[in-house]
């Protein structure tokens, strides 16, 4: 019998929640008579849903401390948010599941998890329903509904803290971080590093293009042997700026990109990557098996990234652009003794199986409920 997938995601929040339903889609492939029906939450809801989904960029862009502001006040009452959304999404999702008809539903981001929750409940729809948390430590309670069936956590930290919220631990699923199979290097691992080497440094800072990218190139073009690539992502603004204020002063050592579809290339010819805290871009450097350099992190949400990648050993951390000599110069001493042991340490970590053991997860958890979820919609 064919199943359904429906999966929440949204591709104006970011590009993390895209990644990561892309991950899944490519792996729908290998199973027989499974489906997977794509939807962005953000377009369920009428106008005013999609201009608060449009305003995540320019927030995170230009006011951090904004940001920060509304991750906490969301976070003390997660059901004014949960009830909000639901009245804005409620007749479209209907609609949607009338036409679909799902054996089960995937949400990835948090706006969707108690919204949805609410409609399935007070129309009394029976259809198995799980979230994957798209964070890595510091997750908004909006990814912890007791209602869902199962929880799906990228993280043992992740978990606790979905423990800290209430939910019974035998319904969280701790299953790593699903990354997209193109970053995973499909031939000969990644060169340990060799005094005197030449670097290919590359700086981004997520799909939407925050952090100090001028002053991060500037101390490593001044004081290293390097060539530098800086991702803009869609931040045209910052772009043109960095073209302007660079090109002129190192030509050729730097290259300026915008948001590209083939960031794996560039990682994967990159020695090492200067980020922020995103987890989908910390995962994808760790799946190229690229050495991280983190530069700062999103407030809220993204807080101990940081200081999860550093406690791993998959990355070092370096908020502030004029200690990045002392920083690679100490990653860099004794034949890049500390570099090389953090390119191992990103090789033992990565599960580079985490997108099929989730889809595999689900198909197999909701088997109990696919008959009476078709009854109840038939």
């Amino acid at each position: 019998m064919e199943k359904k997938l429906l999966i929440i995601s949204s591709d104006i929040t970011g590009h993390g929640h895209k990644s990561i339903t892309e991950s899944l889609c490519e792996k729908v492939q290998t199973y027989q008579n499974v489906e997977i029906f794509v939807v962005d939450g953000f377009s369920l809801g009428k106008r005013l849903l999609l201009k608060i989904g449009q305003s995540y960029g320019p927030i995170i862009r230009n006011s951090e401390h904004l940001w920060k502001m509304i991750w906490r006040l969301s976070a003390l009452k997660p059901h004014l948010v949960d009830n909000f959304i639901e009245s804005l999404i409620r007749e479209n999702f209907l609609k949607l599941l009338e036409e679909i008809q799902p054996d089960m539903i995937l949400s990835v981001h948090p706006n969707f998890n108690g919204s949805i929750l609410n409609i399935l409940e007070k129309q009394k729809i029976q259809i198995p329903f799980f979230t994957l948390i798209a964070d890595l430590v510091n997750i908004f309670p909006l990814w912890a509904d007791k209602r869902a069936h199962y929880i799906i956590s990228p993280t043992y930290e992740a978990q606790n803290k979905c423990i800290e919220f209430g939910i019974p631990d035998e319904k969280i699923k701790v299953a790593g971080f699903p990354v997209r199979s193109r970053f995973f290097p499909k031939c000969n691992a990644r060169r340990l590093y060799r005094e005197g080497q030449s670097l290919t440094c590359l700086i981004m800072s997520g799909g939407e293009g925050v952090g100090n990218m001028k002053k991060i190139a500037e101390n490593l073009l001044d004081h290293f042997e390097c060539h530098v690539k800086i991702v803009a992502g869609k931040n045209a603004t910052l772009k043109t700026k960095l073209e302007m204020s660079l090109k002129s002063k190192y030509g050729d050592r730097v290259e300026i990109y915008g948001f590209t579809k083939n960031i794996q290339d560039l990682m994967l010819a990159s020695d090492i990557a200067f980020t922020r805290g995103s987890p989908n871009v910390m995962f994808e450097a760790i799946a190229t098996n690229t050495p991280l350099i983190i530069t700062g992190a999103l407030p809220g949400q993204e807080e101990d990234n940081p200081s999860f990648a550093e406690n791993s050993n998959l990355g070092v951390v370096c908020k502030k652009p004029k200690e990045i000599k002392d920083t690679l110069t100490n990653l860099l001493e004794n034949n890049g003794a500390k570099l090389n042991e953090m390119i191992i340490s990103q090789r033992n970590f990565i599960n580079t199986k985490a997108a099929e053991d989730i889809l595999q997860f689900i198909l197999e958890a909701g088997e109990p409920y696919y008959e009476e979820a078709k009854e109840k919609l038939s």
